[in-house]
């Protein structure tokens, strides 16, 4: 079976992860009345729906919280051997799985382990990377360093027979290294966008020889994900003229960075779900490119979407649109329309994605909730 397509986004993974590692905090603090954790919150159809999204000023936070993943089958076992196409950076190659009690999954989104975790094989996970932090795993050692780099000691220690990434985490010689230690590696990248997420549990299913667990999982994230689209689409501004145009900046602010997110990033298919239009993808920008004043001032977003960190490493948006005054002659800029979300979930595309929509919507269509 082959795990998936050679995908083009790999260079863009790779950078993002060396732009994570430049993170330096400020003392930007979440805006008052941001969301309240999703146990208290009511169904998004339920909250306080702008009427004129565009005309709101002031920024916002999304708030996944510490939302649980169910597995979709308690302790499904293995049926080993597996034969998988690993999806590898320098080409395509079969591997075969004999052994999976000892598990890591890790990248840079966390997303490979929630998966593993999703299709009830979690109690297999023997350490984790920075950025799985779900209810459940909080007591595995973590292998990875804040450049989402792994140590091969760290891992060798907690003895895995399986490893599978993605190629986010590395550097590519120490996973090679731990494939010649006798580790099974197995590559598994999907395009990021609101498809990963079934396409990512139905290619890790089977590496563990487990299709229907995986069928299962794709089917009840597909129907969640439908769920939150289609409850945006019926409450969030229908006409052209009326939806919020959109751009996704990575900010990285104590080392000057500043990049917009364009097509192949999954951001396209995030701020579409979320009802507006995605700048990005309107004028052609694709990967991660350096922001420049003048390609920021003629797209004139109306909303911002960055990540926490990126937000917090400027000071908040006063600051951020006093250090970078092309910001504020956007609309976005002059609105301090700005709505951050913690970095490795806004585009984690796993099966939380259903929930990651829901608390964006909120931040952005009921931002005073």
């Amino acid at each position: 079976m082959k795990i998936s397509a050679l995908a083009p986004w790999g260079a863009l993974a790779l950078g993002m992860s060396l732009l994570v590692s430049g993170c330096q905090p400020g003392s930007y603090a979440s805006p008052p009345g941001a969301p309240v954790a999703a146990e208290n919150r009511p169904p998004l159809a339920d909250i306080a729906w702008l009427e004129a999204p565009r005309d709101w000023v002031g920024s916002s936070s999304a708030i996944l919280g510490d939302v649980s993943i169910d597995p979709i089958e308690d302790n499904p076992l293995p049926v080993l051997p597996t034969t998988v196409t690993s999806d590898e950076l320098t080409g395509e190659l079969d591997v075969t799985i004999s052994a999976a009690d000892r598990v890591l999954a890790l990248d840079m989104s966390g997303s490979l382990a929630a998966t593993v975790w999703a299709l009830g094989l979690g109690d297999r996970l023997v350490g984790r990377d920075i950025s799985t932090t779900f209810p459940g795993v909080e007591d595995l050692p973590v292998v990875t360093g804040s450049g989402h780099a792994m140590s091969p000691e760290s891992v060798l220690a907690m003895r895995p027979d399986l490893l599978i990434t993605d190629g986010t985490i590395g550097p590519l010689d120490v996973v090679l290294q731990l494939r010649d230690a006798g580790i099974t590696v197995v590559f598994v990248r999907e395009q990021p966008g609101l498809d990963a997420p079934a396409a990512m549990a139905r290619s890790v299913a089977a590496i563990f020889g487990l299709p229907d667990t995986g069928e299962a999982l794709a089917s009840r994230i597909t129907g969640e994900l439908e769920g939150v689209l289609a409850t945006i689409a019926d409450h969030a501004p229908s006409a052209r003229a009326d939806k919020l145009r959109m751009v996704f900046l990575y900010i990285r602010g104590a080392n000057g960075i500043y990049y917009l997110f364009g097509q192949e990033s999954g951001a396209g298919d995030l701020i579409e779900g979320l009802g507006g239009i995605d700048i990005a993808t309107e004028i052609g920008w694709t990967g991660l490119r350096p922001m420049t004043d003048e390609a920021l001032i003629a797209a004139n977003p109306d909303l911002i979407l960055v990540m926490s960190d990126g937000l917090e490493s400027v000071g908040g948006p006063e600051e951020l649109v006093r250090l970078k005054p092309a910001i504020g002659l956007t609309s976005a800029g002059q609105n301090l329309r700005f709505v951050d979300m913690d970095d490795s979930q806004v585009l984690s595309f796993g099966p939380r994605t259903p929930a990651v929509l829901d608390a964006l919507a909120r931040a952005i269509y009921d931002p005073a909730g």
